[in-house]
């Protein structure tokens, strides 16, 4: 093997088979699909699979439709078509073409026919209930229905009056005759049609009678001439299902192939869980930056880049895992460390009083706007004789390795000049509310001509110049590691985090002002925070937290704290 330098691009196991197929001349290209149902909002874990089919498309040139499974009146709403297409948008993605699996819905029903002409499908008339039963076990095999051999007129009357609305709901259904001693349950002649009126978001009334999921997939991808349909691993046993379709139909046939779903610690992403913490109250709607809804980490203020460069590092592997969340925050606290503004904010502020400082004098410093790139410029920070920093800055007694400010000690304000602290003001029960210092004229930062060193920076705001904001800061909304696994006798509602959101009032430097909704900044020593759009345009801005500056979760769970 020649030595080279250059580096081999890593192709997981999906990249290798379209590849492959390629190379053999199965696929002539690659069109995929991204195929949500229109039930909810996008999770954190639709995110890899939209990465992943348009991400496939792009690097072999081919196209992504987005599709929209809406064979479910009963739960869709034209609410969430629209909330879809505005997450991927917002994740950097724009579909080839725009597709619903209604648009289908004449083509499938005529497919059903013909599979009852060929004697592969037939009318039931067995109950929902009846139709478990029969279906047998894991273990067990399942029995015919009674109905299962009726005559192909009979079927094609029955079916035909289905779908005129005589009969009433949930009392006949069309399902597909393949064996009920498949050792594979969803081969056991799977429902393809019930019987449901309800109205549809597109078609409204049109219909009475729906197709089930796995008749609609298959065959939508055909129509659409889908080369490669990414599944999670769920749809794994229902491939031959998938591949029994299409080969009885003699229509195009997609390869689908199955990838783990990402799970993250702490979350919980299923819809009928989100669905309760909205509609129950116990967060505020879909987009609550305490979410997992990509509309919520949307306004929690994480990057499109971040969660891409997140679906990129989790990578796409055959077996289910759960990936510590860690690795998401560590992900935006990555892209924001990098185009990020600092800017200085005080959220529990204490009064400092600087004893020397010239009667009612302005120093303006200059601060840079973010150290780890040049071009981001610089800004002016003024500064008065009263300041305000953090409480927790401050010990009027303190241990050896205290490096901020106490009694009898010195400390540099960040941008600002040496500060030594020879008493303080307490109130009537003891505790500090005042802090006075005198300060070095010669220690300015940038033009230090004391020589003088000390061992902790803080950062401070003027009280005279602060802007005054509404700051929220949230946290994880659930106390433990898997919310979706309780303990006996409790629901995943006995885990919230009742510290998960805590609204306070914050002060920061007049440049904080400059900022409109969607901003990012980072509060320096205290974390990332973005302008929520509550902000009043002309008032009072909100500022959400997006994550802090360092995993203080992961310290809290190692000490035994986070339960």
């Amino acid at each position: 093997m020649s030595e080279s330098n250059e580096k081999r691009e890593s192709k997981n196991f999906i990249e290798q088979a379209i590849e492959a197929d390629l190379a053999s001349g199965r696929f002539a290209n690659v069109q995929t699909r991204f195929p949500p149902e229109p039930n909810g909002y996008l999770h954190i874990g639709h995110a890899k699979s939209i990465c992943l089919n348009f991400g496939l498309a792009e690097k072999n040139q081919g196209t992504c439709n987005l599709r929209f499974d809406d064979t479910n009146p009963a739960k869709e709403e034209t609410e969430y078509v629209d909330s879809i297409m505005e997450d991927i948008r917002w994740l950097g993605f724009e579909w080839d073409s725009l597709h619903f699996a209604s648009d289908y819905f004449e083509q499938l029903y005529a497919w059903s026919e013909k599979l009852i002409e060929s004697g592969d499908a037939y009318v039931c008339d067995l109950s929902s209930e009846e139709t478990r039963e029969y279906r047998g076990t894991l273990t067990e095999p399942g029995k015919n229905s009674p109905f299962r051999d009726r005559s192909v007129a009979e079927n094609l009357g029955l079916f035909r009056r289905m779908r005129d609305g005589e009969f009433e709901d949930g009392s006949k259904s069309l399902r597909a005759k393949i064996d009920m001693a498949s050792p594979n349950i969803n081969l056991r002649d799977p429902v393809m049609y019930r019987i449901l009126r309800a109205t549809h978001h597109r078609t409204g009334d049109k219909w009475c009678i729906y197709p089930t999921y796995d008749w609609t997939h298959g065959q939508s991808d055909s129509i659409e001439g889908i080369t490669f349909s990414i599944c999670t691993l769920e749809f794994e046993n229902h491939r031959p299902l998938y591949d029994w379709f299409c080969e009885k139909l003699g229509i195009h046939h997609p390869r689908q192939m199955e990838f783990a779903k990402l799970k993250l610690s702490t979350l919980m992403i299923g819809k009928r869980f989100m669905l309760k913490l909205v509609k129950e109250n116990y967060v505020n709607g879909w987009d609550d930056p305490r979410m997992p809804t990509l509309s919520g980490y949307r306004r929690r203020g994480y990057t499109p880049e971040s969660i891409r460069n997140f679906c990129s590092d989790v990578g796409v592997a055959k077996f289910n895992s759960t990936i510590d969340i860690i690795r998401l925050e560590s992900c935006i606290r990555e892209h924001l460390n990098r185009v990020a503004p600092r800017r200085m904010a005080v959220l529990d502020p204490i009064k400092l009083t600087i004893t020397n400082w010239p009667d009612r004098h302005v120093e303006v410093n200059e601060a840079v706007n973010n150290p780890g790139e040049p071009t981001a410029g610089r800004r002016e920070i003024p500064m008065s004789g009263n300041l305000l920093i953090e409480r927790e800055d401050f010990r009027e007694e303190a241990p050896r390795k205290f490096f901020r400010l106490k009694k009898g000690g010195a400390v540099r304000l960040r941008a600002g000049f040496i500060v030594d602290c020879h008493d303080v003001v307490k109130d009537a029960d003891g505790n500090v509310i005042e802090i006075l210092c005198t300060y070095d004229p010669e220690t300015k930062s940038g033009s230090d001509t004391s020589g003088r060193k000390v061992k902790g920076t803080i950062h401070w705001v003027s009280a005279e110049h602060a802007k005054e904001f509404e700051v929220r800061l949230y946290d994880r909304l659930f106390t433990c590691e898997n919310p979706a696994a309780p303990e006996e006798g409790k629901t995943f509602i006995d885990y919230l985090n009742s510290e998960s959101l805590k609204v306070i009032t914050g002060y920061g430097e007049p440049a904080l002002g400059e900022h409109s909704i969607g901003d990012r900044v980072q509060f320096e020593r205290l974390g990332y925070f973005v302008v929520d759009k509550d902000s009043d345009p002309d008032g009072k801005q909100v500022f959400n937290r997006i994550v802090t500056l360092r995993d203080t979760w992961g310290k809290m769970e190692a000490k035994g704290k986070a339960n």
